[in-house]
């Protein structure tokens, strides 16, 4: 099964509650919390996350794209995240972050940015619950596919554990969902493609 994840970044934000539950056919909610640092963009924090939980039962798929994700692990689990993914590029001591998520009961990804190598995630694959492979440079919603970062997905696929979710952002619709999933990704999080669509309910049922 594939696990859909929306992103609430191509939601309008002054309809959130309406958005959010326009979307209750997917799996997953992904929020993408950025700090104008890491990435060239500012969106939403631990107060918006609190407010979400509140109005959804949707499992919360937290993408941390900070600098010192390490500072910010224990609010966004109070506000509510089920899943906490941050940055290879953004961490100084990787199995440190990776124990400080689990310790607290929840999920833990890593993500890597379009000119990251696969092979950096090899030595964490036991202990992650998923891996992010941006298949855009993290920081805008909207942007074009890039085939050669999904490239990435067998090499991670051959080493992992057989539970290791391996989810794929950026550029993805009904075309390069296909090419992701053939490649071995099991999750997608798409934001255009399904908000953007005349009829949200097809576009997530199509990246199935």
């Amino acid at each position: 099964m594939t696990i859909i994840s929306p992103s609430i970044l191509s939601a309008d934000f002054a309809n959130l509650e309406r958005d959010i539950k326009a979307v209750n056919t997917a799996d997953w909610l992904h929020i993408d919390v950025m700090d104008g640092h890491f990435v060239p963009n500012i969106t939403i924090g631990v107060p918006v996350v609190v407010s979400i939980r509140k109005i959804t039962d949707m499992p919360l798929d937290v993408h941390l794209m900070i600098e010192n994700p390490e500072k910010y692990i224990e609010a966004f689990v109070k506000a509510g995240a089920d899943i906490i993914t941050f940055h290879y590029e953004a961490v100084q001591d990787v199995s440190a972050v990776i124990k400080q998520i689990k310790s607290f009961g929840v999920k833990a990804g890593m993500s890597i940015k379009p000119k990251t190598p696969a092979d950096v995630v090899f030595p964490y694959l036991n202990e992650l619950d998923m891996v992010l492979v941006m298949t855009v440079e993290p920081g805008f919603g909207g942007q074009k596919f890039m085939q050669d970062c999904a490239e990435k997905i067998p090499a991670i696929r051959q080493k992992a554990h057989e539970n290791l979710i391996i989810q794929v952002d950026g550029g993805i619709n009904a075309e390069t969902a296909r090419i992701c999933t053939f490649y071995g990704a099991n999750s997608l999080v798409a934001g255009n493609y399904i908000y953007k669509s005349s009829d949200i309910k097809s576009a997530i049922a199509s990246l199935r």
